[in-house]
């Protein structure tokens, strides 16, 4: 098993501002990435005016006539290269390719948050990605941390007929509309947060109640001693991530 070095707040500066990941770092996920079983591939599409540039990951012993299930992850900060690579090593290449899942990590094109005009490649990207692979149900699972939750929640309320579960580690729809709420009924949710992040706390335990409230089924989790970065949903913590989404075959579970 690879061991990636722990992301810590020396590595990346709170996703809420500058978002600066040294070089060193990056180099050391690029290693820590290369050295992992099964493929990880990069690649760029032109949609809307705008190139994308994004990463597949493929389970061991790719078939590609075998249909898999399937996550849209988005990165935290600037949403850039830097950040398609933090999340794809510490959250979703190790736990995906061990229990076969492919997933799609698309950088924010020139710099253009997924909650802002990013938000312009939907739904195309995704009719893009159902015809080159096999997607279990034709439908994904969608997650993203920090400012990736806020893109992953405004993408599936924005077209939730694509999706089956939507997860922010953290994460929680900005604009939250009763019609957008409501968009969401069909979809498993799930929503983590650290203990001592209180800024985003205050915002998604709120709103999870309102999810409740309008009979939605959420999960919400408080990490506890944890911050913005959670250490507990990396590395081997990851399976928790996975074990939750998979929890949408039982009708989303409790």
């Amino acid at each position: 098993m690879v061991h990636c070095p722990a992301m810590s707040t020396t590595m990346v500066n709170t996703f809420g501002s500058g978002r600066v990941v040294r070089a060193a770092t990056v180099a050391a996920l690029l290693v820590c990435a290369a050295s992992m079983d099964g493929k990880a591939f990069d690649k760029t599409i032109d949609i809307a005016g705008m190139t994308v540039s994004y990463k597949v990951v493929l389970p061991k012993n790719y078939d590609a006539a075998k249909a898999y299930p399937a996550i849209l992850a988005f990165p935290p900060g600037g949403q850039g290269l830097d950040m398609v690579m933090l999340t794809l090593v510490r959250n979703w290449q190790p736990e995906a390719q061990r229990r076969g899942y492919i997933v799609f990590i698309p950088a924010a094109p020139n710099g253009r948050l997924f909650i802002e005009e990013g938000a312009r490649i939907f739904p195309e990207f995704l009719d893009r990605m159902l015809a080159e692979y096999k997607i279990r149900g034709n439908k994904f699972h969608i997650a993203g941390m920090s400012n990736g939750g806020l893109s992953a929640f405004h993408i599936a309320a924005s077209w939730p007929q694509y999706f089956l579960s939507v997860t922010g580690l953290p994460g929680y729809l900005h604009d939250a509309t009763p019609a957008r709420m409501d968009a969401l009924a069909k979809l498993c949710i799930n929503m983590y947060v650290g203990e001592l992040d209180t800024d985003w706390r205050e915002r998604m335990e709120p709103q999870a109640a309102q999810f409740r409230a309008r009979g939605i089924t959420v999960r919400f989790t408080v990490e506890k001693g944890q911050s913005h970065e959670m250490a507990t949903l990396e590395g081997t913590g990851a399976a928790r991530l996975f074990d939750d989404i998979e929890k949408t075959r039982q009708g989303c579970g409790k």
